[in-house]
């Protein structure tokens, strides 16, 4: 089915941006709704940003609004979340995920996972 891997995290300065991708891989990326989700120690996963198949329906959390981005090219399997003006409260292992065919922002909904990246802000 659909393997997630997720690239693009390290340690910036704040107010600096990431470009976070999400490369998959299978032959059931068609019809999927593709979400960000982050955990930071000691915390809950929570809710980034999710987009639909065909692009038609996009969301934030509150937290991200105006300065986060998610896109997705689905002839290249591939999803990103542009991340600017980043905060040290948005230190976190930032994981993408998939879930066929349903729209959703809550975590247990989501079939597939990345193995997350690592996004250390320091201010």
């Amino acid at each position: 089915q659909v393997q997630l891997v997720e690239s693009g995290g390290g340690l910036v300065q704040a107010g600096d941006s990431l470009r976070l991708s999400c490369a998959a891989s299978g032959s059931t990326f068609s019809s999927y709704t593709m979400g960000w989700f982050r955990q930071a120690p000691g915390k809950e996963r929570e809710f980034v940003a999710a987009i639909s198949w065909i692009a038609d329906r996009i969301y934030y959390a509150d937290s991200v609004k105006d300065r986060f981005a998610i896109s997705r090219v689905n002839a290249k399997n591939t999803v990103w979340l542009e991340m600017n003006s980043l905060q040290p409260d948005d230190t976190a292992v930032y994981y993408c995920a998939g879930v066929r065919n349903y729209w959703s922002t809550v975590p247990h909904d989501y079939n597939y996972w990345g193995r997350g990246t690592q996004v250390t802000v320091s201010s």
